[in-house]
């Protein structure tokens, strides 16, 4: 049951802003590109470190990430302390669509606290607030080698060492 409870919000909250992109003209963005899109966006991080905060394999991450670089919402650069990696960096078209990201997630948070009322949204923050911190989500010994992924996606097994 807390499974549905969780997942039907968040679908709400996907298909939102995939309905803003698509309104703002991003017509090209679908559900999979949240994967490096999300919050906190890839922000100079190792295609190795989204891949893994959204539970999928390096080879998928990359399949994402070279769509994104054909799309122009991402760039891959040198990583400046280790020559063989890549660092993700949003273009100026990234950076536009995070900014439609922000601004429906801000519309879908009034939105709700208008519907529960500001203190049942305030205590809801603070419960996913302190669910977010337990070590159910934020892993534990009783996770196992390879637990969920943190912020959503599938698991699985994890494609080559380096990232391209």
């Amino acid at each position: 049951m807390i499974g549905a409870l969780l997942r039907q919000p968040i679908d709400a909250v996907y298909r939102r802003m995939l309905d803003r992109l698509h309104d703002a003209g991003f017509t090209d963005v679908v559900a999979a590109h949240f994967a490096v899109l999300r919050y906190p966006g890839p922000a100079g991080r190792r295609p190795s470190e989204l891949a893994e905060d959204a539970g999928m394999s390096n080879q998928a991450m990359n399949y994402l990430l070279g769509q994104l670089e054909r799309l122009d919402y991402v760039t891959r650069v040198e990583d400046p302390t280790d020559r063989r990696s890549k660092r993700v960096q949003l273009t100026k078209r990234g950076v536009a669509a995070a900014k439609t990201i922000r601004s429906t997630v801000a519309r879908i948070e009034a939105e709700l606290e208008q519907q529960l009322g500001t203190k049942e949204f305030r205590e809801l923050q603070r419960l996913l607030v302190q669910l977010n911190e337990t070590r159910f989500v934020r892993g534990g010994a009783d996770r196992g080698v390879r637990g969920p992924p943190r912020h959503g996606g599938s698991v699985s097994s994890s494609g080559g060492k380096r990232d391209r």
